[in-house]
């Protein structure tokens, strides 16, 4: 699609087709929109938040949110959640408390220095139309979150995150990043920091609970070679060291949901630095105006293609994925973040949740110029595995959704 066309359909409708999916591109605004997060309310509709505004680290970046109310056929408009002129906030993330209050978390930096961000928080009483005032979460300079929080074994919140680490000389460059998980006991008062061993180049931790053994998490891989993996044996506290999984990554997002029926599904791009010889210099080096000598040698991968999407089922808690779907495809394009003139072609940063009607909805970055949610309804996934399993040869192939 060309921009012009993006911007012609970004009004929210989902459009149904006979095979069981929909889909919509959501309403907003603003020329970038990037990073978005699903949730369900307590009410039952569907929420989605992203950053979005005119690129990735400058000051006009804000939280939005949109809501699909159940039985709609229509996203709401977007609304802005964050608006702090100064700083780019980036990476929202939903979550309903126990006590049914409703936090809204997020980073904030100044320009491209994530290792100089902070991480922000909003509570509401009163769903999306009560949020208070920020709130600095910690003191935690340079730790940034991605995935959902999760409720810990003794009622601890988890909140995964990582370190963006400055090097010795230079700027971040995301080479010295690794991941640790906040904890508190105290219902988001007070939180601490907990690292997760051998975790360099493992970021986005995303743990997924509920299997009858250890928890899995999954990490994003900064050298953009394949999907990381963890495990828990406490409930979520402490982890062993990250492993390459049989995934590939290019040091972009990816997220993973334990289905009802207990397989673990993920979306991502499966590919990785080994597939392509794309390169840019940083995430920012649009912005930052770096001299010459100024940024740090990076050994973090940058400008690997992000597309095709794809989702990923694993029935052995996330040793292999054998069963895989191609959702959407495109040159995925990510040597720049220019969103107004369609420099950037990427689909990526997936977000994926089952509803109680057992329907996947997944939701992810569509040129950097709109946020695509997709429903699969619940019988769409058992057709298309079931096609898989019966085609000769198929396990570890990628069938294709048009």
């Amino acid at each position: 699609m060309t921009a012009e066309e993006i911007v012609a359909a970004m009004d929210g409708r989902l459009h149904a087709q006979e095979d069981g999916r929909a889909d919509a591109f959501l309403p907003s605004p603003v020329v970038q929109n990037h990073a978005a997060n699903l949730a369900l309310l307590p009410d039952g509709s569907l929420a989605c938040v992203w950053f979005g505004g005119t690129m990735e680290g400058m000051g006009d970046i804000s939280v939005w949110c949109s809501v699909l109310a159940p039985g709609a056929a229509q996203w709401s408009p977007a609304r802005k959640l964050s608006d702090d002129p100064g700083r780019s906030e980036q990476n929202p993330v939903l979550f309903t408390a126990p006590d049914g209050r409703l936090w809204l978390f997020h980073t904030s930096q100044p320009g491209g220095r994530q290792d100089e961000c902070e991480i922000v928080a909003r509570v509401s009483d009163g769903g999306l139309d009560g949020f208070g005032p920020p709130r600095r979460v910690g003191r935690f300079r340079g730790v940034f979150i991605r995935q959902p929080l999760r409720i810990g074994p003794h009622g601890e919140w988890l909140m995964p995150g990582f370190r963006c680490i400055t090097p010795a000389a230079g700027r971040w460059t995301g080479s010295e990043d690794d991941a640790v998980m906040l904890v508190s006991r105290d219902g988001g008062e007070s939180w601490e920091a907990r690292a997760v061993p051998g975790s360099l180049g493992a970021v986005h931790m995303n743990p997924v609970p509920g299997g009858a053994g250890a928890m899995p998490a999954f990490y994003r891989d900064r050298f953009a070679r394949q999907v990381l993996r963890s495990r828990s044996a406490d409930g979520g506290l402490t982890w062993t060291a990250p492993e390459l999984t049989e995934l590939p990554n290019n040091n972009s997002s990816i997220q993973a949901v334990r289905l009802a029926d207990g397989r673990i599904a993920m979306v991502l791009n499966p590919v990785n630095a080994a597939m392509s010889s794309a390169r840019r210099a940083s995430l920012y080096d649009e912005i930052e105006g770096e001299a010459p000598g100024e940024a740090a040698p990076s050994a973090a991968v940058w400008g690997v293609p992000r597309a095709p999407m794809m989702l990923a089922v694993s029935a052995d808690d996330g040793e292999t994925f054998p069963l895989r779907v191609e959702l959407d495809r495109g040159t995925g394009a990510a040597l720049s973040n220019n969103s107004r003139e369609g420099l950037n072609r990427e689909l990526s940063y997936p977000s994926i949740l089952q509803d109680p009607e057992g329907n996947l909805h997944i939701a992810y970055t569509y040129h950097r110029r709109a946020i695509r949610h997709v429903r699969l309804d619940r019988g769409w996934l058992a057709r298309q595995l079931g096609v898989q399993a019966a085609r000769p040869g198929a396990a570890g192939q990628a069938g294709s959704v048009p």
